[in-house]
């Protein structure tokens, strides 16, 4: 027998309403602290709507990295060298410093600018987008 996707998730959310309490189960808190299923955090005052593809990843908290790193004074910073995250060995070994003008390359395209690395984000094509998320990221000491 063949079970569609469909069907696999109406089978789980009909098992998932099994059960002897009316309290709904705890989520399991994600890499980034958040709980499971939780509605993703506002955007910081001042951020640009395109930030919320970075925000989905990144921290902007000292010390508190996400699935990626805490972008809290990354213009400015060396690439893979903020402690306490384990980045590629690609962008490890880069020397590339996070100028406006190498985070508009990286932007772009990550693994075309550092073939190598583990952000599997595919870019912002347009520049206009880029540059909002640059104007944030220096507002961010």
């Amino acid at each position: 027998m063949r079970i569609t996707s469909i069907a696999l998730v109406g089978l789980i959310l009909a098992l998932a309403g099994c059960g002897s309490s009316n309290q709904p189960a705890p989520s399991a808190p994600d890499s980034s602290g958040a709980q499971i299923g939780e509605a993703p955090a506002a955007l910081a005052p001042g951020a640009p709507a395109d930030f919320a593809i970075c925000s989905s990843c990144h921290t902007i908290v000292a010390g508190k990295n996400g699935i990626g790193p805490s972008l809290l004074g990354v213009v400015g910073r060396k690439a893979g060298s903020l402690p306490g995250f384990a980045y590629s060995a690609a962008l490890q070994k880069s020397g590339i410093v996070w100028t406006p003008k190498r985070l508009d390359q990286w932007l772009s395209g990550p693994m075309t600018l550092v073939p190598g690395t583990k952000m599997s984000f595919g870019g912002y094509a347009d520049p206009k987008q880029r540059q909002a998320v640059i104007a944030y990221l220096k507002t961010l000491k």
